[in-house]
C-alpha cells in the first residue's frame, strides 16, 4: 500500500513538473527600448515630423545617436525642465540655427520660459520664416553647400541659466545718541549714503540691461552619410527678449549625432537581433510513449 501511494506521488510530481515546462516557452529576443530624450536642465529630443514620433536615442561608446531617413523633415524638441528661464544656443552640423554663423556657445539662441516646450523646425530666416531641417546626403547639406563640411552629422544644444538680480543690502540702523544734534547728523549721513547706493544700484541695473544679449523667444559605409539640408520655407513666428547669462560657459551641453539606420547598424550603434533558431530535423524521440513506472528488467537470455 505504501509503495502504491509513493508511486502515485511520484507520478503527480513528474506530471506537474512536465506541465510547468510545457507552459514556459522560450521568449523571443527583445532588445531594450532606448530613450527618446536626454538632458537635465532641458529635455532634448529629435522628432520625425512626418510621423510625429520622437526618434529613439542610442548610446554607443559614450555618444548619443539617432537614425534619420533621407528626405524626412525633423525638429529639435526642447522642454524646459526647470521653473526658470533658460537660454538654448542650438547648432546643427556645426552651424548656429538662428544666425547661420559657425556655431559658438556665446552666440544668439532661443529663450524658454519655465516648463515651456517648443519644436525648433528649421534654420531661422526671419522673425516669421524658417527653412525646414531635412535629412539629406552629406554633400547636399547646408553646411557642405556653404563650405563648412567638417562637422556634418551632429546636433548641439548649449544651455544657460539666467542671472538673477542681487538682493539689496539691508538698511543700516544708526546707533542711538543722547546728543540730539549728533543723532540728527548721523541720520542725515545714513540717508545720504542710502540714496547714493540706490542710485549706484540703478545705474548698474541699467548698464546690465543694456549689455544683456538678445535671444529669440519660442522657438566606407553601406549608404552615404546624412547631413541637414536647407529645406523649404515655412512660417514660424518669434519675438525678442533680453537675457543675461549667469555665467559665460554653458550650464549644460547636449550633443546628439545622427546618420542613416543602415550606417548605424553597420557601425554597431543599433543592435541587431540574433538570427531565428530553426527547428531541428525529425529524429529519434527520447520519449517514444513508454508506460510510466520503473525501469523493467531486460528479457532473459536464451
Amino acid at each position: 500500500m505504501k509503495r502504491r501511494l509513493f508511486s502515485t506521488a511520484l507520478a503527480l510530481s513528474a506530471a506537474a513538473s512536465f506541465s510547468a515546462c510545457a507552459q514556459s516557452p522560450e521568449r523571443p529576443y527583445a532588445p531594450p527600448t532606448p530613450p527618446s530624450r536626454i538632458g537635465s536642465l532641458m529635455q532634448i529630443s529629435v522628432v520625425d515630423r512626418g510621423t510625429g514620433t520622437e526618434l529613439p536615442i542610442y548610446r554607443h561608446r559614450g555618444e548619443y545617436w539617432v537614425a534619420g531617413r533621407p528626405g524626412a523633415r525633423y525638429a529639435i524638441r526642447a522642454r524646459n525642465a526647470t521653473g526658470e528661464r533658460i537660454m538654448a544656443v542650438m547648432s546643427v552640423d556645426g552651424i548656429n540655427v538662428v544666425t547661420g554663423e559657425t556655431a559658438g556657445v556665446g552666440q544668439n539662441g532661443y529663450v524658454f520660459s519655465g516648463s515651456e516646450r517648443s519644436d525648433i523646425t528649421g534654420w531661422r530666416k526671419s522673425d516669421s520664416q524658417i527653412a525646414a531641417f531635412e535629412f539629406a546626403a552629406a554633400g547636399n547639406s547646408y553646411a557642405s553647400r556653404t563650405g563648412r563640411p567638417d562637422d556634418v552629422g551632429v546636433i548641439g544644444v548649449a544651455m544657460f541659466r539666467e542671472r538673477m538680480p542681487e538682493p539689496l543690502p539691508p538698511p543700516v540702523t544708526p546707533f542711538p545718541y543722547r546728543d540730539e544734534h549728533g543723532e540728527r547728523e548721523r541720520r542725515s549721513d545714513s540717508s545720504s549714503l542710502g540714496d547714493a547706493r540706490a542710485k549706484a544700484g540703478s545705474a548698474d541695473g541699467a548698464t546690465a540691461a543694456a549689455e544683456s544679449p538678445v535671444g529669440s523667444l519660442r522657438q566606407p559605409a553601406p549608404s552615404p552619410s546624412l547631413g541637414t539640408a536647407h529645406g523649404r520655407r515655412e512660417t514660424s513666428y518669434v519675438g525678442k527678449t533680453t537675457f543675461e547669462r549667469a555665467q559665460s560657459s554653458p550650464d549644460e551641453v547636449v550633443r546628439i549625432r545622427y546618420d542613416s539606420r543602415e550606417n548605424l547598424v553597420a557601425a554597431g550603434v543599433i543592435p541587431v537581433p540574433p538570427a531565428p533558431r530553426w527547428p531541428r530535423p525529425a529524429g529519434p524521440s527520447p520519449f517514444p510513449g513508454s508506460d510510466p513506472g520503473y525501469v523493467p528488467d531486460p528479457p532473459a537470455r536464451y
